[in-house]
Order: C-alpha cells, then sequence, then structure tokens
C-alpha cells in the first residue's frame, strides 16, 4: 500500500497546523466535514479558513474556535438563512472577514494555480465591494491603457477536497459538480484527499477523463466513506437537506450548539462512529438508486 493512504486523523496532524491557510472546497457537492471535524477534535487554533460559501463546515469550525479569519465569498445556509455562529464572531470582533464574489474567489485560485501575481476580471464594474476589501484594486492594461480590477492570488498552506474515488498512488476522481477543487488543490502548498473509495489503478487509467487530480500533486490519501454528510457525494448519498434545516436552530443557541460539537464531534473519536451513530435508516434514506453513465470507447493503440 502506498505510503499516501493514511488515516484521516494522522493526515491532519501532518499537514494541518495551528496558523494555517486552510482551504475545505466543494460547492454545495463533496464538502469534506470529515475532515473539519478531525480538525476540531486536533484543537487546531488560528487558522484563515478559505471557501467559496463558507456554508456550515465553516460555521461548526469557527464555533469550536478553530479561526480567526474568513476568505470568503457569500456566506450563509444555503436555502434557510445565516451562519450564526459566525455572525455572533464578526460581531464580537474574533473573526476577521475578506469578502469576495464568487468569481473573485475563483480568480483567486487560479491565480494561485498558476503562479501569477494577479487575476483581471470584468465583474466587479459597477461593485461597491472594492470600498470594504482593499485587496481588490484596479489597474491598468499593458496593452491598450484600459483599468481592470484585480485580486490577489490566494495559496493556501493546505487544502483538503472530497471525492468519489482515488487509487493509491493519489490520482483523484470525481463527477458531478465539482466547484473549484482543482483549483484551489493546485494553487495549495500541501493537499489531503479525502474519498469515498480506494480503487486499484487500472480503474483510473480505464477511465482518465474523470481524473479531477494527479497524484503528484496529492500528499495524502484518507478513505472516509459518508465523509461529505450533510452535502451530498454524486451516486454515493444525497444531501441531508434536514440537517441544513435543522442547523439554523443549532446555530442560533450557542449551548445548544456547543452541545452538538460534543456529543457528534469532539465525543466520537472519528468519522466511523459519526456514520454509526446516523443509524441505517437515516442513511439508507440518502442513498440514491444506481443510475450508471454511459460509457465510451478509448480504443486500444498498438
Amino acid at each position: 500500500m502506498s505510503a499516501k493512504v493514511v488515516p484521516l486523523r494522522e493526515a491532519i496532524a501532518a499537514h494541518v497546523h495551528d496558523g494555517d491557510t486552510l482551504a475545505i472546497e466543494g460547492f454545495t457537492h463533496l464538502i469534506s466535514f470529515a475532515a473539519a471535524h478531525e480538525v476540531i477534535r486536533q484543537g487546531r487554533r488560528d487558522l484563515t479558513l478559505a471557501r467559496l460559501t463558507p456554508d456550515l463546515v465553516y460555521d461548526q469550525m469557527v464555533a469550536a474556535g478553530c479561526a480567526s479569519k474568513l476568505v470568503f465569498s457569500w456566506l450563509g445556509n444555503p436555502g434557510v438563512g445565516s451562519l450564526h455562529a459566525i455572525r455572533r464572531a464578526i460581531e464580537a470582533g474574533q473573526l476577521e472577514i475578506e469578502e469576495y464574489s464568487h468569481h473573485g474567489m475563483v480568480a483567486r485560485y487560479a491565480a494561485g494555480a498558476s503562479r501569477l501575481p494577479f487575476f483581471p476580471l470584468r465583474s466587479y464594474d459597477g461593485s461597491d465591494l472594492a470600498t470594504v476589501n482593499p485587496l481588490i484594486r484596479r489597474v491598468a492594461s499593458p496593452y491598450d491603457g484600459e483599468e481592470i480590477s484585480v485580486v490577489p492570488p490566494l495559496n493556501p498552506d493546505v487544502t483538503i477536497i472530497h471525492a468519489q474515488r482515488a487509487d493509491a498512488d493519489g490520482n483523484v476522481q470525481a463527477w458531478g459538480i465539482v466547484g473549484v477543487q482543482r483549483e484551489a488543490a493546485l494553487a495549495a502548498r500541501r493537499v489531503i484527499a479525502v474519498v469515498e473509495e480506494l480503487i486499484d489503478s487500472s480503474v483510473i487509467r480505464d477511465d482518465p477523463d474523470r481524473t479531477l487530480l494527479p497524484g503528484t500533486v496529492v500528499d495524502a490519501v484518507c478513505v472516509e466513506p459518508f465523509g461529505a454528510h450533510p452535502s451530498f457525494a454524486q451516486g454515493h448519498y444525497d444531501r441531508d437537506n434536514a440537517f441544513y434545516r435543522d442547523w439554523d436552530a443549532v446555530s442560533r443557541d450557542p449551548d445548544r450548539l456547543e452541545a452538538w460539537l460534543d456529543e457528534w464531534v469532539r465525543g466520537l473519536d472519528g468519522r466511523a462512529a459519526y456514520v454509526d451513530r446516523m443509524g441505517p435508516a437515516r442513511l439508507d434514506a440518502l442513498r440514491p438508486e444506481p443510475r450508471p453513465s454511459g460509457s465510451v470507447d478509448y480504443g486500444s493503440y498498438r
């Protein structure tokens, strides 16, 4: 077995340090709650958390005291309302924020992945976001003098992605909504891939176009079934919409939120215990019926 395949506990201990800039991406889909919970269990502090749509995953990490800064675009519990732990931390002056549009965050990761000094974009024309974020600036094009908005590169110390599968060499495959997982990983100094299953390398070779990341950029592979719950993993389980709705009441009440973290994160020794606690009926309700994709013929060339 490749040395890259390690328990999630070991991967977090080795690659996520106090004071790091940490990106846990996945846009609605494939959000690695398993990794976030392990960061909480290991008591990481003073993290800068980067992400499009911070979602419940960062509400939980902020509530647990892991973060001192948030770099983000659009902050909320999708379809429900606010993220109350994050809101309380901001209002108490305990959490610094740096806000962009979604396109601004994508551009930041793209610049980081390409090792560029900045990334130009037109979508800030007419926006007042630059008045609250001095890192959104205007420069003159060297070609025709036109002024255009730019954002700086974002190079996380570590990016954690979730995907459906990987092989032992760290070649990662994902399908469905992949968001900016590739860009965030390529921009990072260290990469942890959390996957639903470990597969033989022959599966990667037989279907190469589904490869999200090559093993050369992945430092650790961790196998954690249901590791993206309550978000979803296409083909494995559905989004747990009831969890997102119920989170609103939990997040509003600091004592209730602290009790939830004790019961579902700090009081468990890993993701397997979390899945056991969910129970078979809840797990079965989230599992979709099979719907395989079609196949293509790559050809066998001599």
